[in-house]
């Protein structure tokens, strides 16, 4: 028999997931996972001009699920590794393109922030 606490809990999180299906609109985009290179293009807000920019990169992790998942992208700039994190629900976002499927064993690949040069390359997923 549950409790009166736990049923309040088990209503709330009903309600939570309610309001989120009903009122943050959810966009679809193609499904990627860790390895992939993805384009993300996205608005930026300048003053009174907006702008779309692009970030280009290797998916690290998806993490989350429903309206607050995110993603992880990492690019090298120069010498330099950029991540940047983007919530998928983000109301910027305009569009994913999937540029290469990535063959990797691992849901999250971390290991790809020590490596450089050849051994930083993901090798490319078949048909």
């Amino acid at each position: 028999m549950l409790t009166i606490d736990e049923r309040t809990k088990c209503t709330a999180m009903d309600l939570i997931k309610y309001v989120q299906e009903k009122f943050v609109e959810s966009k679809e985009f193609p499904s990627f996972a860790a390895g992939d290179t993805i384009t993300v293009y996205y608005q930026i807000r300048e003053g009174e001009k907006t702008r779309t920019q692009f970030f280009r990169g290797d998916v690290l992790q998806r993490s989350g699920s429903g309206t607050t998942e995110t993603f992880t992208i990492r690019k090298m700039s120069g010498n330099t590794g950029v991540e940047r994190i983007f919530p998928v629900n983000m109301p910027n976002l305009e569009k994913i393109e999937v540029n290469k499927r990535g063959k990797v064993r691992r849901a999250r690949i971390f290991y790809q922030r020590e490596r450089t040069g050849k051994s930083a390359r993901i090798k490319e997923r078949r048909g």
